[in-house]
């Protein structure tokens, strides 16, 4: 089981950017596709972006692309996620994934692999 931490978490108002870290002690960061994953009150946990080992290459939920960006450094063993012009509906339990794999057009990270989440709370 990966041990990942995020933080930077809040409640803000609907437009207020927020920016999500995840850290970790794994030597193998570098060598994962990491990720996002969020879940809100009553629904499943959904994919909302991914990040190749070397971070050349991103992927993001479709509806996101635009105002979130996702982003590491291996060398820190650390991955962001920015989340700009927020709105309500982008309130859930954020989670830091490792291992992430494609799944048809989206992605998944096996069970374990990811952290034990942030809370974000956009108001109106």
């Amino acid at each position: 089981q990966v041990e990942l931490v995020e933080s930077g978490g809040g409640s803000v108002q609907a437009g207020d950017p927020l920016t999500l870290s995840c850290t970790t002690s794994e030597v193998t960061f570098s060598s994962s596709y990491m990720g996002w994953l969020r879940q809100s009150p009553g629904k499943q946990r959904e994919f909302v972006a991914a990040i190749s080992r070397t971070g050349g290459q991103t992927f993001y939920r479709d509806y996101l692309k635009g105002r979130f960006t996702i982003s590491r450094d291996n060398a820190k063993n650390t991955a962001w996620l920015q989340m700009n012009s927020l709105k309500p509906e982008d309130t859930a339990v954020y989670y830091c994934a490792a291992e992430m794999n494609p799944i048809g057009s989206s992605w998944s990270a096996p069970l374990g692999s990811w952290g034990q989440g942030t809370q974000v709370t956009v108001s109106s």
